[in-house]
């Protein structure tokens, strides 16, 4: 199968300090400029900007793509004469109520004064996909179906599953938010579900992808992390190149982001950063202290595989040094969406508080990205934090 993508497509970095529309609308212009974005749109287009939003959080927690930075290139896109539709399928329910909700929270109303419409059709629709490494049929977003453009938004966050949250992750959001645990469950290791991931992205394959680095996420993200300021946007016509480069500002390597270990394995990066053409700068953007939310997935200790030994010390040192989602008691007030929404069933309401199964429990970390009160961590055991280089 042949890939959408062109393993050295360009990316642009553009510094932006702050969600200023002005400002923001110059970068966007400046940003997307090298990689003849806004020319390729035309007059009667629709274009679907898939932006991220998780949950229903407001702009300064860093959890949701900015509705400035959507406001801004909404102006861009319809005042070269494209419809410009908004939407995403945050966790739970994918229905009008439940994300409006969403809408509201994190500002998103505001893309309607700047010429943009909400996504308001809920429907959703199935496909099949035989070319799909591990994804061959799955449910998704009927509002994309009819885009002349996908236009993919997302928002550099850490991620307790995926070390990383970036465009590639963001297509996650094309599954209906109720039936995204499903695929947690389907995919439990990380390499299939980084694969499924990846065969998402191959299949709607958006034209151009927009990283919103200006404030990102640190910590115990995707939802439940700290603001952290890198100062920049992002964009490149592949998800995967932006990743590789998004890695790169805050610390991360192939090991450590499974998303990008398998473009790599799939040909869709080069090996290294060198091989990509970077209209900007990254230099002065690198924040080296960037605090991450899992474990240096290179001392899993792999091994090639075709020693009985090595494997026999791989799992060892896998079951040593792999992370868990832990509960702060103290935090929890036992209202059960951790419960409902785990696709293992592996955590109950006891006493109310949550407590987890851990021989059911795949590490998902569903509970701690949609934990409301931020009560579930990813823990590392003792051995791990020893080997962990802290920024």
């Amino acid at each position: 199968m042949s890939s959408f993508y062109n393993k050295t497509d360009p990316v642009s970095v553009i510094p932006l300090g702050e969600y200023n529309l002005a400002d923001a609308k110059a970068a966007l212009v400046d940003l997307l400029y090298p990689l003849g974005a806004l020319e390729s749109v035309s007059c009667g287009m629709r274009i679907v900007i898939k932006a991220n939003l998780v949950s229903a959080m407001k702009p300064d927690t860093a959890a949701t793509t900015h509705p400035v930075l959507i406001s801004a290139l909404a102006e861009l896109l319809v005042e070269r004469g494209a419809t410009v539709i908004v939407g995403d399928s945050p966790g739970g329910l994918y229905n009008s109520v439940f994300v409006g909700r969403v809408y509201n929270a994190s500002g998103m109303r505001e893309v309607e004064s700047h010429g943009a419409s909400l996504n308001t059709d809920f429907s959703e629709r199935r496909a099949e996909y035989p070319e799909g490494k591990v994804l061959h049929s799955f449910t998704y977003t009927g509002y994309l179906d009819g885009a002349d453009m996908i236009i993919n938004f997302c928002k550099l966050k850490s991620h307790g599953m995926m070390g990383m949250s970036c465009a590639a992750k963001n297509m996650f959001g094309t599954v209906p938010g109720i039936i995204k645990p499903e695929y947690h469950y389907r995919f439990p290791r990380y390499e299939d579900f980084a694969d499924m991931i990846l065969d998402l992205d191959e299949y709607f394959h958006p034209e151009i992808s927009i990283a919103d680095a200006v404030i990102g996420m640190e910590g115990n993200g995707p939802t439940a992390g700290t603001p952290r300021a890198i100062g920049c946007l992002l964009a490149s016509r592949s998800p995967h190149t932006l990743d590789m480069v998004a890695a790169e500002l805050i610390g991360l390597g192939f090991n450590e982001v499974p998303t990008l270990a398998a473009a790599l394995r799939r040909d869709l990066v080069p090996a290294t950063l060198d091989d990509i053409t970077l209209h900007g700068s990254i230099a002065r953007l690198i924040v080296s202290d960037f605090e991450h939310v899992i474990e240096r997935r290179s001392l899993q200790f792999a091994g090639d595989g075709k020693s009985a030994i090595k494997r026999l010390f791989s799992r060892i040192a896998g079951a040593i040094l792999r992370t868990k989602p832990k509960l702060k008691k103290d935090m929890c007030v036992g209202c059960g969406i951790c419960r409902d929404i785990c696709p293992a069933k592996a955590i109950v309401i006891k006493n109310k508080k949550a407590k987890i199964d851990r021989s059911k429990c795949i590490r998902c970390f569903c509970c701690q990205e949609f934990c409301p009160k931020s009560a579930m961590k990813v823990a590392r055991t003792p051995i791990a934090s020893l080997f962990h280089r802290e920024k």
